[in-house]
């Protein structure tokens, strides 16, 4: 890739095409968890202990496969064989789901079949998400970063949105049909980004036996500080949302606010294209920091202030800076051939704050707005901290 095309942009949207799926699959996933085990027999209080579990499991799970992806494209030059076999495999599963609590009797031999199955399917996603996210890296040259990674957050973000107002939509459409969409768009981008990955980039010059199986070192404290920004701005990030809805509910007197919150995480996706540009010219870390100080500001701000129109779209706005540069900061800090561990450390410690979040508020619905958005300006603090910190760290290259 010459320095005057810095990002592979028909790649960058294929790539894009596959965060959406992969967005639009957890979207359904955590709509129709609790409606699939009730229908099956189980409580519904089961499924927040699922998700706590898997997003545990990611934890190991995510860098794991992560720097699986490395070995192999030292090996082979390619990360798509692990790719290919997670997105199979997480497309069958994805449609085995809605079946087994349609069509299987929930007996006593057979009703632990679905949360087995769905616990092995959030497992196959972490086979191949870290893996294709680091893609990116190779799609863009470092200073690039920033504007490829704009395209992915507003596609993912734009397509998150709709959870807040999809119930109608999903509901009559039925887990059946809406599984199978979900998995068959999800086999679909894979498939269009296999077809249009460049040939040369996967062509890379063939390493010796010794240089595959000695990756290059990387800085462990490079990799604390991706796991610590992913899992203290996840945290941040969820009471972000659960704050600005409840503010939202109080100022409006209602508590039908699924447009406004739809409008809300929308703007923030649009905002990544702005935001992408700004961090390529000043760097993506000074971005992060600009963003994050003033999401800190008005997340302290936002009791007294009220959610208003002004708040909202500086929220917007601000935190789309950061959502916009973690990708990139994942990748910027370790060496190239171990992108998919530093997006796998990224996501596990995202995996970290949910599962903790999941176990602390097991009824989010009883956090008071107030507590939500001061505890969600702490959680940016600490990520703040994490992108401070490290700038003090030596990365190898």
């Amino acid at each position: 890739m010459s320095n005057s095309k810095q990002v592979l942009w028909l790649q960058v949207c294929g790539l894009a095409l596959v965060q959406g799926a992969i967005t639009l699959s957890w979207v359904i996933y955590n709509f129709y968890l609790a409606k699939l085990l009730v229908q099956f027999g189980f409580p519904k209080s089961l499924a927040v202990s699922l998700l706590v579990l898997e997003n545990a499991l990611a934890v190991f799970m995510e860098p794991l496969m992560g720097s699986l992806s490395d070995t192999k494209q030292r090996w082979f030059a390619s990360r798509f064989p692990f790719i290919t076999v997670g997105v199979l495999l997480s497309s069958a599963l994805f449609i085995a789901i809605p079946c087994v609590a349609t069509f299987v009797p929930p007996t006593t031999v057979l009703k632990y079949i679905l949360p087995v199955l769905v616990v092995v399917w959030a497992l196959a996603m972490t086979v191949f998400r870290s893996p294709v996210l680091s893609l990116l890296g190779r799609y863009a040259m470092p200073k690039g970063l920033p504007m490829a990674a704009s395209v992915l957050t507003l596609i993912g973000g734009t397509i998150g949105s709709f959870r807040f107002a999809a119930n109608d939509l999903l509901l009559g459409l039925g887990p059946v049909f809406t599984f199978v969409f979900g998995s068959f768009v999800l086999l679909g981008s894979a498939a269009i980004l296999r077809f249009i990955h460049p040939p040369e980039i996967v062509s890379d010059e063939p390493v010796d036996k010794h240089q595959a199986q000695s990756p290059p070192p990387i800085s462990i404290p490079a990799l604390g500080s991706i796991f610590v920004l992913g899992g203290s701005f996840a945290w941040g990030y969820r009471l972000l949302f659960d704050g600005v809805g409840k503010f939202l509910k109080l100022q409006l007197n209602s508590d039908d606010v699924q447009l406004q919150m739809v409008i809300f995480g929308i703007a923030g996706a649009i905002a990544a294209l702005p935001a992408g540009i700004i961090a390529k010219k000043v760097g993506n870390r000074n971005a992060m920091l600009g963003g994050m100080g003033v999401a800190i500001l008005l997340m302290l701000l936002l009791p007294s202030l009220g959610a208003n129109i002004i708040i909202l779209a500086a929220l917007a706005i601000s935190t789309s800076f950061v959502v916009n540069g973690t990708i990139p900061f994942a990748l910027e800090m370790v060496p190239p051939s171990r992108g998919g561990l530093g997006i796998g450390m990224y996501f596990g410690g995202v995996g970290l704050a949910m599962s903790i979040f999941g176990s602390v508020f097991s009824l989010p619905q009883g956090i008071t707005p107030e507590f939500a958005a001061f505890m969600s300006a702490i959680a940016f603090v600490l990520a703040l901290g994490s992108i401070v910190f490290s700038n003090f760290i030596q990365r190898q290259n």
